[in-house]
């Protein structure tokens, strides 16, 4: 992951603001620790955190496009999977390309398409341009929100970061939380209502939308939602399509300067996409690593909950062995989940799922000294309908968010006073109805 920051003022000049955006940078360097850069305009001042995935030497942020006196900024972090057609199309336009980098093919889309460049993105991504030829800003977003973009609006001036912390380090941002903040934290989270940043009057851009601010306002346009339709395909059909889209995305996502893996927990998900990667490796006379977690003692004290019906270990065995993969299993204690605790939470800004998220931050800490990529099988459950929410009656009927049904879970340790001012089980059945 890479870290993208962003101050645009109509109203002052921000030429010689290097002190302020420095800090704004500074505060998500874990994002991007193989490089940094800034450009600064009258009006614009840009800054970014390099992770290194494809094309080192060439795709420096921000990433800059002169048309006539006028400049075109693009901060962007993520990553384009279909870079290497869109860069064809453009060149078939008459667009010249000076690197092998998709922040190049980015910038470019956004030189033909305007704000529809986002219609031809096939990826994940958060971006920001600023365009001195109109004297407009564009924020966009990627499809499903996998990557974060928060922005705040004060006065003439608009930021905007990876994470909230970048806001928090201007001097125009205060770190205060209202009513409505904690009534996210308790009531709602982990998740959020989409667009919304705890801080007050801090922002998130939603998922499958990108936003434009000139000096006159703001606009904000959806360009994706997912739809919902009757499923009409027979197994077979289902199967085939299912599989074929599987094998895009992963021989896309395998697209990388840098070493790849993948997670591997036994269950169904990540193991189908160890699976297809592993053939992927195979063809080209390669190996697969493969990562998974293990705690002491968890073959004796190991319990089924709701989520997790069985240890991870015999099925990442199994299907290490049957697909050939370096397998690595990595090992915690609980004195290095109480140490870390807090970490995670720390890195996002927000409460998170307590030991979970630290259990992870543990395991990706390992993988880094051998890769900079990953594959996992985060949110199939969500696709598929993994999770007991899904088939559960007492889910089903539950007229609130299935998955917030233990509402007490968070607000146990509240006092009575403060659940009081935030009425936890209001704003719960509030938000599900306006959803």
């Amino acid at each position: 992951m890479c870290g993208i920051v962003g101050w645009i003022d109509w109203s002052k000049d921000l030429s010689n603001e290097q002190e302020t955006l420095k800090k704004m940078t500074d505060a998500i360097i874990h994002r991007g620790p193989d490089a940094e850069g800034h450009w600064f305009s009258k009006r614009a001042a840009l800054g970014h955190r390099r992770l290194i995935v494809i094309d080192p030497e060439g795709g420096l942020q921000p990433m800059l496009y002169k048309d006539g006196n006028d400049m075109i900024g693009l901060t962007f972090n993520g990553e384009i999977y279909n870079y290497q057609e869109l860069r064809k199309e453009l060149e078939e336009k008459g667009h010249k390309f000076q690197t092998k980098s998709d922040t190049e093919v980015l910038l470019h889309a956004y030189l033909e398409w305007q704000e529809d460049c986002v219609q031809h993105l096939n990826g994940i991504f958060a971006f920001g341009i600023w365009d001195e030829r109109f004297g407009k800003l564009m924020l966009g977003r990627d499809h499903l929100g996998v990557k974060p973009l928060f922005f705040a609006q004060r006065g003439s001036a608009i930021l905007f970061g990876s994470e909230l912390k970048v806001l928090l380090s201007h001097p125009f941002v205060d770190a205060e939380v209202d009513k409505e903040g904690l009534s996210e934290i308790f009531c709602l989270g982990p998740t959020r209502t989409p667009g919304h940043a705890i801080f007050k009057d801090i922002h998130e851009v939603r998922a499958g939308h990108y936003m434009t601010f000139t000096s006159n306002g703001s606009t904000t346009t959806q360009y994706w939602k997912l739809e919902s339709k009757e499923h009409v395909d027979d197994i077979d059909t289902t199967v085939e399509t299912i599989r074929s889209i599987l094998q895009d995305t992963v021989k896309r996502q395998l697209i990388a300067d840098k070493p790849v893996v993948s997670m591997l927990s036994g269950g169904l998900d990540s193991s189908g996409l160890t699976g297809l990667a592993g053939n992927e490796f195979g063809n080209k006379g390669e190996r697969l690593h493969t990562y998974s977690l293990n705690f002491i003692n968890d073959e004796k004290d190991f319990e089924q909950d709701f989520l997790r019906f069985d240890r991870d270990e015999p099925w990442v065995k199994r299907v290490a062995e049957y697909v050939g993969t370096k397998h690595h299993s990595i090992e915690l204690g609980s004195d290095s989940l109480i140490e870390y605790l807090l970490t995670p939470m720390r890195a996002r800004d927000l409460p998170g799922v307590g030991e979970l998220e630290t259990s992870l931050y543990l395991l990706f800490k390992e993988m880094k000294k051998d890769a900079t990529v990953a594959l996992s099988g985060e949110s199939a459950d969500e696709v598929f309908s993994g999770y007991p929410w899904f088939h559960q009656e007492k889910f089903l009927d539950a007229e609130i968010f299935p998955w917030s049904v233990n509402l007490w879970y968070s607000t146990e340790i509240l006092s009575e006073d403060f659940k009081a001012k935030i009425s936890p089980e209001k704003y719960q059945k509030q938000k599900f109805e306006d959803a």
